[in-house]
């Protein structure tokens, strides 16, 4: 989610045409959703206004100074890979893969990569 909204505010900040990121309000309101539910179904949805905030607080904080953003933005392939980090440790020590496929797991490693 925060690599969504750095491309999506690093394009809106440098004034990129609207087709070139038309899809990413769609994919944050997908995973703004799918957020919402976790956090419903787990009974922690107290926390939403915390994951709002900062939602809100980022969102303008990205764009104070350029280098903020462009920094950012140069972040996201680390954050990425390092999400993908964090579910094969979680994995690892569960040991169970529960739903996840091979495809699913190749398919995200590709668009990390």
């Amino acid at each position: 989610l925060f690599s969504f909204l750095v491309f999506l505010r690093y394009q809106i900040y440098y004034g990129y045409p609207l087709q070139t990121y038309l899809e990413y309000p769609i994919i944050i309101a997908q995973d703004v959703i799918l957020l919402l539910f976790i956090l419903h179904f787990s009974g922690n949805m107290k926390r939403a206004l915390f994951y709002a905030v900062t939602f809100w607080g980022g969102w303008y904080m990205l764009t104070l100074r350029k280098w903020i953003i462009d920094l950012a933005m140069n972040l996201c392939t680390l954050i990425s890979a390092a999400s993908k980090l964090a579910q094969l440790r979680c994995l690892w020590q569960t040991k169970d893969s529960g739903q996840v496929s091979a495809l699913t797991w190749s398919m995200s490693a590709y668009t990390c990569a």
